[in-house]
């Protein structure tokens, strides 16, 4: 294929993602006000004078913990005359591409068109950085334009924004646009690197195409230059676990032991989550042990794993244990591993501690969320403390708590109320939840349909039933036999029938 073929493939491509996968319905955050208030505020909130472009590069080397910094320090480097190259802007904007958690990409397309529009003409450097922005944003097709201006521009192609595309195109779930890409690249001569082989490893584990994963592996190992790396390798692992393959994770496991190719955190991490959610705690534990002895220390990820194991084997006080040493260790315990926590307390029916553990949450700086609320609830439910749940309900409808009841909020709750022969009750929050749009699932039904049958409302029950299917709501198998079950208690075996 010729570069102008490639250019008009480029251009094909671009306009397939846009509008056969309708990318135009994505927007962009625009981030001219988000620039507006902070060319209002970066002087007052930052005392940063920019000298000469060297100090920019030591500034960019050292990071930015916010945007403030480096919006004024691109206010300045605009000002400056003769306007310092392009190179010290990219090395701004890719600092800023690392901001953490939220980096400002809206704000660097911005600002790259403003020194475009200002007549500084972009490297190849540039159009890399920008096209990573466009593809982080949703936007691949614009990261496609790209492609095709720098070739015009005269810009050779290379391998890194061949794969910035590509992993745009992976995260885009666009994975056979990103073979058909990487195959026109080969083509014309562009040989993929490790990271690029990443890239697409990465887009077949997300489809959960071991399979084809597999073979890209085996293929890397025969036919190019490059071999799997502990990355690679990790990353099949993974999907192998999420597949619950969980022998073919430790085969992989072994074999990239045998070759040299040491597991890191994430290596044991994925397998011990996996070792556990099939419940194999003891080898899970084995695992944990080699990790210590070959000198690799747990993440917080770890610890989660390990609460949130404890707790399903009911050891809580282990689980409570490992919370505190992981303090200690000054890692701070994040939401997931509170409510891993939380749920181990609920299902000991040990209210008392599981209320205290939410006030130490608050006290963190933790915002609940609704998982926590429904898992206090069932907690509360299933230790018979029904009147506390129906408090807690009332809160979040009453909106004291911020988060609304979701389905599994109110099925619970129904479903206790059912079983304490409070139907009245478990109706009137059947007719909330709807009166609030949450839409009851098979779940809510067959508690409903429960208690009614056993207060000996068939009827009433029967026509519940019809509403269910009008509503779309398949039943499962406890539908049938809840339902077969009444009306054989009320003796009517025709209907059961």
């Amino acid at each position: 294929m010729t570069i102008s073929g490639f250019i008009s493939a480029i251009h094909c491509q671009g306009n397939l993602v846009r509008f056969r996968f309708g990318f135009s319905g994505v927007e962009i955050a625009s981030p001219i006000q988000h620039v507006r208030n902070f060319a209002t505020t970066s002087t007052r909130r930052c005392n940063v004078v920019v000298d000469d472009p060297q100090s920019v590069r030591e500034q960019c080397k050292l990071g930015f913990s916010s945007v403030h910094i480096p919006v004024s320090i691109f206010r300045q480097l605009n000002c400056f005359r003769p306007r310092p190259s392009i190179v010290v802007f990219n090395q701004l904007f890719n600092a800023m591409c690392k901001i953490k958690p939220h980096p400002p990409l809206s704000t660097v397309v911005t600002f790259s068109n403003q020194l475009e529009l200002s007549g500084l003409r972009p490297d190849r450097h540039s159009i890399g950085i920008l096209a990573n922005c466009y593809c982080r944003l949703g936007r691949v097709d614009f990261a496609f334009s790209l492609l095709g201006k720098g070739i015009k521009l005269g810009y050779p192609l290379h391998i890194v924004i061949i794969t910035t595309l590509l992993n745009g195109l992976v995260a885009s779930d666009k994975l056979p646009m990103a073979i058909q890409l990487l195959d026109k690249a080969v083509k014309l001569g562009i040989q993929p690197d490790l990271i690029t082989y990443g890239a697409m490893f990465k887009g077949l584990c997300r489809i959960g195409d071991n399979a084809g994963a597999l073979h890209l592996l085996r293929n890397m190992e025969c036919k190019t230059p490059f071999k799997p790396n502990v990355v690679i390798y990790s990353t099949h692992i993974d999907s192998l676990c999420k597949d619950q393959l969980l022998s073919q994770a430790l085969d992989l496991f072994k074999e990239m032991k045998a070759k040299g190719i040491l597991p890191n955190v994430v290596t044991y991490n994925t397998l011990i989550r996996g070792l556990c959610s099939l419940g194999q705690w003891e080898e899970a534990k084995d695992l944990l042990s080699e990790m210590s002895n070959n000198g690799i220390a747990p993440d917080v990820n770890t610890y989660i794993t390990l609460i949130d194991m404890y707790c399903k084997e009911g050891n809580v006080n282990e689980a409570r244990a490992i919370l505190e040493l992981m303090t200690n260790r000054g890692m701070l315990p994040d939401l997931i591993t509170y409510n891993a926590l939380l749920d181990g307390y609920c299902l000991r029916e040990e209210m008392t501690k599981a209320e205290n553990l939410v006030d130490i949450m608050v006290k963190d700086g933790i915002v609940p969320d609704i998982v926590t609320f429904s898992t206090l609830i069932n907690g509360y439910c299933k230790s018979k403390q029904v009147n506390k749940a129906v408090v807690m309900v009332e809160d979040m409808c009453l909106n004291e708590t911020h988060i609304t009841p979701d389905v599994v909020t109110y099925s619970t709750l129904i479903d206790a109320l059912c079983k304490e022969n409070r139907l009245q009750f478990a109706l009137q929050m059947f007719e909330e939840m709807k009166d609030r749009g949450v839409a009851p699932d098979v779940v809510t039904y067959n508690s409903l349909l429960d208690g009614l049958l056993k207060n000996s409302q068939v009827d009433r029950a029967i026509s519940r039933r019809r509403e269910m299917e009008n509503k779309g709501v398949a039943p499962n198998i406890r539908t049938y036999n809840v339902i077969i079950n009444g009306l054989c208690e009320a003796r009517r075996l025709a209907e059961a029938v």
